[in-house]
């Protein structure tokens, strides 16, 4: 595993430590390779959420009208089961 030194401001220090005081965590390692893995994950998220956004811009306007998008919905989830 790669080693890094990094400097932390006294609050998120003590942020840290009260994590593994609270026994959430063992190790100052395991709490920052948390908070990495979550930035990661919302960061894919967000990724998502904005190629989602681009293609349905790229797509152009729709003719259906509010119901009818709202029916299609209402159907492939009785279709799905959900």
């Amino acid at each position: 595993m790669a080693r890094a030194s990094i400097s932390i401001t006294p609050p998120n220090d003590a942020w840290i430590q009260s994590r593994i005081d609270s026994e959430e965590f063992s190790s100052r390692s395991e709490v920052v390779n948390d908070l990495i893995r979550k930035a990661r994950k919302e960061q894919d998220e967000i990724e998502a959420i904005r190629l989602a956004l681009t293609k349905g811009e790229e797509s152009g306007v729709s003719n259906r009208t509010a119901d009818d998008i709202i029916n299609s919905v209402i159907e492939k989830r009785r279709n799905n089961g959900t």
